[in-house]
């Protein structure tokens, strides 16, 4: 019995004793040797100047944590006696393992993109990676939580990380800006999410989201002392506590300024990551918390409320995206823009059954295609000639085709254009949109992904078709392996799961979550 409980958290195990070593590593490692005028001096940071072997570390241990994940999956976790004693605080179920896979393989290519992004651009600081990796800890155990308790303690594992990787520029006054604005925001949010769980305790008497769903279930017999209205205030805090996660709007508001004031490594990682984790308790807690046909009805529940959050992402970020002139802002944008479409697929598993393997599998397509469209940012541009504005890339595809190809590849994905992973990531959650009979919802999505392809194609016009300015500046790619390396795992996922989508499809179906 201890080795099955042993061995259903054995992702989760991993990548945290992986974590801790990789603590060890950084703390006591050999420090770096100063030059120039520093020479003779003794670093202080013994993790300074190492994050080449550190960005190695984090990624076999993240890496590793995805490849226990697929071998749990083989075994089945429903073969695994002890797993249910873990229940309700972490829930081992197939759901659970595609989430693990998810948040390492994204973990895992942002800690290649730091191992590249960080000394070129003078951060080379191993604290970094220790963060990444735990950050990556309290995300697993975020799509894991059956539970409000183990949930919020999770979710703060997962975001005191983060804080500390958007500050990692100290003396950066437009990153100081970000961190603190995430961390004040964040903390207002997880307040909200928590009150929203202590009045579902005080309604129903559970903290767990089975015993919530039961209790909400009860709500109209006489033997009820469940208080229907406290229910729905605490729906509408817990929703809004996660549309901040997820960057919905209007919760969006920090959105653009922390992913442009991070450093790209780190805003990688919150967009695929945090975002993803997100998605996963979201969805947790309205499939079996939140499932009572009453409170999953158009009418009276929250698909409306979600719905709402997913046309007003959409079309704001869509439209503010295009006005943009920094790359790095507009794919902030396009994030935001990116969870609206998801939430479509979560409104539909009000009726669908193929609306929770929708977002699953979209989740899947967007983390490699975000991934490898910031991992192209990165390569294209090197310490004073980076790739900020879109004229720095201009001319790119003559000077550079390898980079600008890359790129194109990723950017293409996040508009939707076959045969890559995007274009059937969007096709399936429209199509569980349309099983549920929300046209006009799935009409929304359509026009928005049009107008959305017009800020990823501007990029390539000006690789492709536009000549830098005279004396204007000019991205100059960098040379990288790690970055690389990255580049090619995303591409193939993006190329695979775009031309051979039923395997991917299959996967995501079978993590399903039916109603409680």
């Amino acid at each position: 019995m201890n080795f099955d409980i042993l061995l259903a958290v054995s992702p989760i195990l991993a990548v945290a004793i992986g974590g801790l070593l990789l603590m060890l590593a950084e703390a006591f490692g050999k420090p770096m040797v100063l030059t120039g005028p520093q020479a003779g001096l003794v670093s202080t940071d013994a993790g300074a100047g190492r994050s080449d072997e550190l960005a190695l570390g984090s990624a076999v241990i993240l890496f590793a944590g995805a490849l226990i994940s697929v071998a749990l999956w083989k075994v089945g976790p429903e073969s695994l006696p002890g797993a249910a004693a873990l229940a309700p605080y972490l829930i081992i179920d197939r759901f659970t393992l595609f989430f693990c896979f998810l948040l390492c393989l994204g973990g895992g290519l942002a800690s290649l993109l730091a191992g590249g992004y960080l000394p070129e651009h003078n951060l080379d600081r191993g604290e970094f990676f220790p963060l990444l990796v735990f950050s990556t800890v309290g995300a697993m155990a975020v799509a894991a939580s059956g539970d409000f308790l183990s949930f919020f303690v999770a979710l703060e594992t997962m975001s005191l990380g983060v804080y500390c990787m958007i500050g990692l520029r100290r003396g950066n006054l437009r990153a100081s800006e970000a961190s603190l604005k995430y961390f004040l925001l964040g903390s207002f949010a997880a307040a909200l999410t928590l009150m929203g769980g202590a009045l579902l305790y005080g309604a129903t008497g559970h903290t767990d989201f089975v015993g919530i769903g039961q209790g909400i279930a009860t709500i109209g017999k006489s033997t009820s002392a469940v208080n229907a209205p406290l229910v729905l205030v605490a729906v509408a805090l817990v929703i809004a506590g996660l549309a901040f996660k997820i960057s919905a709007v209007p919760f969006h508001m920090w959105t653009p300024d922390a992913y442009e004031g991070a450093p790209t490594p780190t805003t990688t990682y919150m967009s695929v990551a945090v975002k993803s984790a997100a998605f996963a308790v979201l969805l947790r807690i309205l499939v079996i918390g939140f499932g009572d046909p009453r409170l999953a009805s158009w009418g009276t529940g929250w698909p409306t409320i979600v719905a709402w959050l997913s046309v007003l992402s959409m079309i704001v970020a869509n439209v503010i995206a295009g006005r943009q002139e920094s790359v790095k802002r507009m794919l902030a944008y396009s994030s935001i823009a990116h969870a609206g479409y998801t939430l479509i697929g979560v409104v539909a598993t009000m009726h669908s059954g193929q609306g929770t393997p929708s977002v699953l599998f979209y989740l899947l397509t967007y983390t490699v295609s975000t991934v490898g469209a910031f991992g192209a940012l990165i390569l294209c541009g090197r310490r004073g000639a980076e790739a900020v504005s879109y004229e720095d890339l201009a001319g790119l595809g003559k000077r550079h085709p390898a980079a600008a190809l890359a790129f194109s590849l990723f950017l293409l994905s996040l508009a939707g254009v076959p045969p890559t992973a995007g274009f059937f990531g969007k096709l399936y959650v429209f199509s569980a949109a349309v099983d549920s009979q929300l046209n006009v919802l799935v009409v929304i999505g359509l026009l928005n992904s049009v107008i959305g392809a017009y800020y990823y194609l501007r990029v390539m016009v000006y690789m492709y078709m536009r000549e830098p300015e005279p004396g204007a500046p000019l991205a100059t790619p960098m040379r990288s392996g790690f970055v690389v390396a990255a580049l090619i795992v995303a591409a193939v996922f993006v190329l695979v799961c775009g031309i051979l989508p039923n395997t991917s499809l299959d996967v995501a179906a079978a993590a399903g979550l039916s109603h409680g």
